[in-house]
Order: C-alpha cells, then structure tokens, then sequence
C-alpha cells in the first residue's frame, strides 16, 4: 500500500501492520516501537517541500516491496510531526531511520541511490537475492538477478566472473541493467577503456588487481587530462574504487579531492 494513498483510508490501528504508511506523534509508539519488537520496521522522516524526500520515496518502497513483508516502511511528516523529528535528533531530510527491538539500529540521511537502500535493507533482513548474491558462484547470481534484475552486488560478481573467461559484451549486458551504483558504472567504465586501442591504463588497472588501491588511485586521477576524449570512463573507474572503499576510508577523503581538482 503506498504512502501516497494512505490518507484516503481507514485510520490507522494497532493491530494493522504499519507497512508503507504515514505514523504521527499518536500512533509512532504503537506502529513503530512495538511493531519493531515483531519485525524491522523502517521509518523515513520527510516533508512534503523536500525534493530529495520525493526521490528516495519510491526507492525505499520499492526495495521494501522486494522483502515481501520481512521489513516494514513507514513514513513520518516531520512538519507535522515535530516532537518525534526532535526526541529523534532530526536535523536534515530525508533521514531514514530502522527500529529492531523497539530502538534505532540504523540510520542515514539525503537521498540514496538504490544500491545503498538496498544494502541498508540488506543490514536489517537480507532478501533471497541477497543471500542468492552471498553464495558467489555463477548460477547463485544468475538466480539472483532473476529475482532483482538491477542487483548491484550480483551484478557486478556476474561480471568478474563473465570477464575471467572473456565474454566482455555478456559482463556490459549485466551491468546495463544496474542503476544508481557506482560500482557497477566504474566497473563497465573499466571494460570499455581496456576494449579501446589505448593501453596505458593498463598499468593503473593491474595495480587495482593487485589491491594497490592508492597507487591505482594515483595513476588514474594523473591520467584525467581536459582534453582527454575518455577522461569521463576514467572519472567513472575512480568514483567506482572510491564507492567500494566507502565513504569513510581516508584513502576516499584524501582521493576525493584529487579528482575534485582534476576535473574542475
């Protein structure tokens, strides 16, 4: 049931699942706390003027979906509600929080690409492509994508794996199916430069095989010249290592701004 339908319904109760659905300060310890005690339930604080809100919405409910009631959705009006956006320190939206147990286990803040609400939902209760996507080997993956056709953790093990025996086009065709993962586009960004006649990448690239991120880092940020025609796969490459590193690596904060000064 989406959010946006909900006020056209029955007020809400405690004993109807608070899935997909706008809580207040009336019912929040009803349809969140003691809900959580019984399964995950995910709350995303917004408003209405918020932009952003407007795009992580029907992400978060879309993943949710995929999970078929294992985790929970609701959604809280901050603007209407703001005892609980202060008693919960909320400070900027979208800011989603995930109540286990009756406490926050969870959270981030801003829009989120699909690949990272679905790895944050993945924290909380792993869906069957999810656990299909652990098991690493090729069919387990194939199933998985079967299931989330734009699972960007299958997706790019796929194509590793498509890669080692030489299908380029088959690992470019799986990853086209991946939105919103930086990962994924780095990673076709990477294909397609070692598929160009150019080849003085190819040092920065087995670098990166090597796990020599930093000096990976270094040669590829030095190789993003103005003119350059593919500088913009370069770009792509990096913003795919920075992405798997993950925000709060120093070698990202530090890579960060060396590509920052390399592009503009």
């Amino acid at each position: 049931m989406s959010w946006r339908r909900w006020h056209s319904r029955e007020p809400y109760t405690a004993v109807q699942y608070a899935h997909d659905m706008d809580v207040t300060e009336a019912n929040f310890e009803s349809a969140v706390i003691e809900r959580s005690r019984s399964v995950p339930v995910v709350v995303d604080f917004w408003a209405a003027w918020c932009g952003p809100c407007r795009m992580l919405g029907p992400v978060l409910e879309r993943e949710v979906d995929r999970r078929s009631g294992a985790v929970e959705l609701v959604k809280l009006d901050v603007d209407s509600n703001p005892a609980i956006a202060d008693a919960f320190g909320i400070r900027g939206i979208p800011a989603v929080k995930a109540f286990r147990d009756g406490r926050v286990v969870a959270e981030f803040v801003g829009a989120q690409p699909a690949a990272a609400v679905s790895r944050f939902l993945d924290s909380l209760t792993p869906s069957p492509a999810a656990h299909l996507a652990g098991n690493g080997d090729e069919a387990s993956l194939r199933r998985a994508l079967e299931l989330e056709p734009d699972r960007a953790d299958a997706a790019i093990a796929l194509a590793r794996i498509l890669l080692k025996r030489g299908e380029t086009r088959d690992a470019l065709e799986v990853l086209s199916k991946v939105h919103g993962s930086f990962a994924a586009e780095g990673l076709a960004a990477r294909i397609r430069l070692e598929s160009a006649p150019a080849r003085e990448l190819a040092g920065a690239f087995a670098e990166l095989d090597a796990g020599n991120s930093e000096q990976a880092l270094d040669a590829l940020i030095s190789a993003i010249k103005p003119a350059r025609p593919d500088r913009d796969d370069i770009r792509r490459v990096v913003v795919g290592i920075l992405d798997e590193l993950g925000l709060d690596h120093p070698l990202a904060t530090a890579s960060r701004s060396r590509l920052a000064s390399a592009l503009y």
